[in-house]
């Protein structure tokens, strides 16, 4: 798990990550850094990949924005 700050905002690369792993990682990522909302989830170019992290933050009632492809924005709790 790759997290870092880049221009204040907290984000969380999972490049590398196992598809089974991605949602206790998700979620385990916004729960840690949630006093510093939003949060950045990198998720490159894999549709496998957005799909189980937007449906783990769905599940959650997590609020959350996709900025661009691969890249999902957590905005709320």
């Amino acid at each position: 798990m790759n997290v870092f700050q880049e221009r204040g905002i907290t984000h969380l690369d999972l490049h590398g990550e196992r598809h089974f792993d991605v949602p206790m990682i998700v979620l385990d990522f916004a729960f840690q850094y949630q006093k510093e909302l939003p949060l950045i989830v990198i998720c490159g170019n894999s549709n496998q990949m957005i799909n189980i992290v937007t449906s783990e933050l769905q599940k959650n009632s997590f609020v959350y924005s996709s900025p661009r492809f691969g890249i999902i924005r957590i905005e709320g709790l």
